[in-house]
């Protein structure tokens, strides 16, 4: 039996409903993707802001954009917060992160030179990749085995949600120029110091309580995710998601840059059709995801399907047309349907089903880790390549998602509706 301060379902005691604590924590829990993307989208709005207010040349926005939420900061934190996750518990790390994420939050709210930008951008990625893989470990054993994509897609709102508030602000305050942007800034900081506060009454998972207490040194060991079933896994969901995540990112955080870069619409335009996309993401989550993920293996296939190609489509439509604003429109309205369906939703959900929960942390945080530090790297170019011409950013960002869509697909485990305790019996019988 779990410890009386555990919070969630005993191992192999799956139900079918979700209780009022269990959304209680789990909303508490998505805070994590709230902030996150919150912190990804803030920066995208204000990046020509900053970089006319401290002279930083297409190489430095890149950079920015490398260090921070979107890309290798995030990827530290993931690393390290995933694996101390998984052997001090997921309580430690998700209560204590976020006051780092704020005092990040807080030097680029500030910053009057770039020094203070880039730390505060990369602390924050840091507190932001410790927190995320923690949470979604949480949420995902909390959650009963038929309910668990309606939970883990209640973060994925959040990761929606997020940008939503930040990009409307963005675009009352656009009047205002840089100071608009640092009362965004400001708002991420006031959001993330209630939910620490909130967070101080959460509670350790009930399943790692368990696990932690029987698991031997040899089963926790992070070899053990180089192996087996477990090395399937963690080449599968990160193959997807890294792909997936270069488009993504691309589109969150670069979006209002390009729409003004080249010439379709204003700040106020990139940021409002930014907004847009987020919105339909919500709603795609909500009345599709959250529906079906947990009805069968096939239910999940052809949603993932459908998802891939409207997605592909949604980034080719910039090979045959004419970069204009309804061209962008139909961009974001396809791929913010295609990426509730098949994307980063999915990914979660498999990244908690698929891993022993010694090592589902570390799992995640690696994967996690790769895609953002790859998403590092393709950010140091993306301003670069834009700059010029749509095109060469748009086939590759299409190449990217058919790899993740096909993948996907033909790879996917049949692991839906069970507990995490038979799927973990099942592969480690295989």
């Amino acid at each position: 039996m779990s410890s009386p301060d555990a919070v969630g379902i005993e191992p192999d005691e799956d139900g079918a409903t979700i209780s009022k604590q269990q959304w209680k924590w789990s909303a508490l829990a998505a805070m994590a993707s709230y902030l996150d993307a919150g912190s990804i989208v803030a920066l995208g709005a204000g990046l020509t802001l900053f970089q006319a207010y401290l002279g930083l040349s297409s190489f430095g926005v890149g950079a920015l954009a490398a260090i921070g939420p979107n890309a290798i900061g995030c990827a530290v934190g993931a690393f390290i917060g995933g694996r101390l996750g998984d052997k001090l518990g997921r309580k430690r790390i998700y209560k204590w992160d976020l006051l780092v994420y704020a005092f990040g939050i807080l030097l680029i709210a500030l910053a009057v030179d770039p020094v203070m930008l880039f730390a505060g951008t990369f602390i924050v990625g840091v507190a932001v990749g410790a927190d995320v893989p923690t949470s979604l470990a949480l949420v995902g054993e909390l959650s009963p085995a038929k309910g668990r994509g309606r939970l883990i897609g209640l973060t994925q709102v959040a990761w929606n949600l997020g940008p939503v508030v930040v990009l409307v602000m963005a675009l009352v305050l656009s009047p205002l120029g840089l100071l608009g942007t640092r009362i965004v800034f400001l708002q991420l900081f006031v959001v993330a110091l209630i939910t620490w506060a909130m967070r101080r009454g959460m509670v350790e998972s009930a399943r790692w309580t368990a696990a932690s207490g029987a698991a031997s040194a040899l089963g926790s060991q992070v070899k053990e995710l180089f192996r087996g079933p477990n090395l399937r896994a963690l080449v599968w969901t990160g193959t997807i998601y890294t792909f997936w995540g270069l488009a993504a990112g691309t589109a969150g955080i670069f979006t209002p840059y390009v729409v003004e870069t080249l010439g379709a619409g204003t700040q106020a335009a990139g940021v409002a059709l930014s907004c847009a996309g987020f919105v339909i993401g919500i709603l795609a989550t909500v009345f599709i995801f959250m529906r079906v993920n947990d009805r069968s293996y096939a239910t999940r296939r052809t949603m993932w399907a459908t998802g891939a190609v409207l997605q592909v489509a949604s980034y080719a439509l910039y090979l045959v047309l004419p970069f204009s604003v309804p061209v962008v429109i139909a961009n974001i309205v396809l791929f913010g349907i295609g990426a509730a369906l098949a994307g980063e939703p999915t990914y979660k959900v498999f990244s908690q089903e698929l891993f022993p929960t010694m090592l589902r942390g570390t799992a995640q945080g690696f994967t996690f880790g790769v895609a953002r530090t790859v998403l590092g790297i393709w950010s140091f170019f993306v301003p670069i390549l834009a700059a010029v011409e749509i095109g060469p950013v748009a086939l590759l960002l299409t190449a990217f998602l058919l790899v993740s869509g096909i993948v996907g697909y033909f790879w996917m485990p049949d692991t839906a509706g069970k507990s995490l305790e038979q799927i973990e019996r099942e592969r480690a019988a295989t």
